[in-house]
């Protein structure tokens, strides 16, 4: 590989919904302005192809470093986490363990709901981001493609993701469940991002309600959503009196804090509040009013098993194509790897010719030294041909071939990572 990751293993350390509470995961969470503040000091601290996942599931930071401590320390940083929080729930892995994570990750196997295909945009977000700060590498830039494949492979060969329970669909599906008459209530859906448009599209699509309103920091994007579904928008002036109106309020926003508190709302109605939000959006004042029920996204992944129970018989046919990208990946890395002493060996055995012939023709001085020069020439490449098929029949040998290479031939050192 480069030279620029010599004596750096890839990494990935974060922390996700399986050991961190929503609490955790919020304290570590990172805004858009973090990551691109977090992304320019690690390409400062020449920390290599840097990516940062954040979402409502997990937090996490790849690429190339001499230690994850390196990464950890960023992450606390940039958070309000800190490195004994991030201790308890957190995960380490390492060179083929973190590739193949991130490829797990892509395939929707390792969401929270399981088959939620979210993820994919969120990783594409991730990717850009990275890539708009020049912290990405050819390494970090080949998984990332790969991870894509498989996802796509995965959604259009299984039924890993039938029953649609992303995030946003589970929300529904919890009104539906829970929430008598739901089709007449007063629906209000509070942020419209990613997570949030997708909830006001399913809301339209799943509970025929007419009595559904929109509303986002951004006036336009409210009334421009609304349009395209065909539901109401207000402007953000009129969020009090809206808070107040509803009997049902999904909150979807991505403030760093509560953007909906007790003195918001009505003390005269029943009331469920639905917050998707990452850091948790609604204050935990709410929950003390009566007639109030708060639901967060923790809540909403256990209201989901029976439909998980289906998915989960499509895990193996899942498994089997994370394996067969991951092998792709690491032929192409190999091959990466390889190029460097199959290009040096055949330098060598060039030299080697060119010095046969020189010598040769010394004593024979009436020999067709073109001609010997072509002969020669076809079996060099016939042996570098030969070596360079031998790596990539024998993968798991292929470092052990390179090295013994290099000491038969006297090619100097390049890194492995």
């Amino acid at each position: 590989m480069n030279n620029d990751i010599v004596n750096k293993k890839f990494y990935v350390i974060g922390l996700n919904y399986k050991k961190a509470d929503v609490i955790t995961r919020s304290n570590f969470s990172l805004s858009k302005e973090k990551q691109e503040q977090l992304l320019k000091e690690a390409k400062n601290l020449d920390i290599i192809s840097v990516v940062i996942l954040s979402t409502c599931n997990r937090i996490e930071i790849m690429g190339f470093a001499k230690h994850p401590f390196q990464l950890i320390s960023l992450l606390c940083k940039y958070s309000n986490g800190t490195v004994e929080e991030f201790a308890k729930v957190s995960y380490v892995h390492k060179n083929s363990d973190a590739a193949e994570h991130l490829i797990r990750i892509a395939t929707g196997i390792e969401s929270q709901i399981l088959g939620d295909y979210e993820i994919v945009g969120q990783l594409k977000c991730a990717f850009q981001l990275a890539k708009k700060a020049g912290t990405l590498n050819a390494y970090l830039e080949r998984l990332f493609n790969v991870a894509l494949q498989a996802s796509k492979e995965t959604k259009n060969k299984t039924t890993l993701s039938s029953g649609t329970t992303t995030v946003s669909y589970a929300a529904i599906q919890y009104i539906k469940d829970n929430f008598e008459s739901y089709n007449s209530k007063n629906i209000l859906i509070y942020g419209l991002g990613d997570i949030g448009d997708s909830t006001a599209k399913s809301s339209v699509k799943y509970l025929n309600n007419n009595n559904i309103t929109v509303i986002n920091r951004t006036d336009s994007k409210a009334f421009k959503l609304a349009n395209e579904i065909n539901v109401k928008a207000t402007i953000h002036e009129n969020l009090n009196s809206e808070l107040q109106e509803a009997d049902i309020i999904i909150v979807a926003t991505g403030a760093s804090k509560p953007t909906v508190t007790a003195q918001h709302l009505s003390t005269q109605k029943k009331q469920l509040i639905i917050d998707l939000s990452i850091p948790r959006n609604v204050a935990n004042n709410v929950e003390s009013l009566k007639d109030r029920k708060v639901i967060d996204v923790d809540i909403l992944s256990e209201k989901t098993k029976k439909t998980l129970e289906n998915r989960k018989k499509q895990i193996p046919l899942a498994e089997e194509i994370i394996q067969k990208h991951k092998s792709e990946f690491y032929e192409w890395l190999m091959f990466r790897r390889s190029t460097p002493a199959i290009n040096s060996l055949k330098h060598s055995l060039e030299t080697i010719q060119k010095d046969a012939i020189l010598g040769y023709s010394k004593k024979h001085q009436d020999l067709n030294s073109n001609h010997i020069e072509d002969v020669t020439s076809q079996i060099v490449n016939k042996i570098v041909s030969k070596f360079a098929m031998h790596l990539k029949e024998n993968n798991s040998q292929a470092n052990q071939s390179i090295r013994m290479i290099k000491q038969i031939f006297k090619i100097e050192e390049t890194s492995e990572n």
